[in-house]
């Protein structure tokens, strides 16, 4: 069952158009994330991994044992500008985690077959 969407795909691609040309305010900015997250939900569904990018939001995605209470057992941590550029391609998942930009734990929080995500590329 896909994600469900609360951000508007079309002003969810104009955010990272805006963050890409480094035109974005910081509700631009949030909408990005969101956007960028629920798409990783949709090119990958599940509830294995929780992805957060605090402040701006969090998502379950991947394939994989649900976890119901408590911390779970795959994690993916960023900042909001270490997720956009690993989204749109602006920075690759190994250097982000080789610089410390990324913390992940768990078997399954390796993301780095699904990004950058199609529809926060740059064009």
């Amino acid at each position: 069952m896909p994600a469900r969407r609360r951000t508007d795909p079309a002003a969810g691609r104009a955010a990272v158009g805006a963050w890409l040309r480094g035109q974005a305010a910081r509700p631009e900015v949030t909408t990005a994330v969101r956007f960028t997250l629920e798409e990783l939900a949709d090119v990958a569904p599940g509830h294995a991994v929780e992805v957060r990018v605090p402040p701006a939001g969090a998502v379950q995605a991947v394939a994989g044992p649900r976890h119901t209470r408590g911390t779970p057992p795959n994690v993916v941590e960023t900042d909001v500008e270490t997720w956009l550029g690993l989204a749109t391609g602006r920075l690759s998942w190994a250097d982000a985690v080789a610089a410390g930009r990324v913390h992940a734990s768990g078997e399954r929080a390796d993301l780095s077959a699904l990004l950058p995500l199609q529809a926060a590329r740059e064009r």
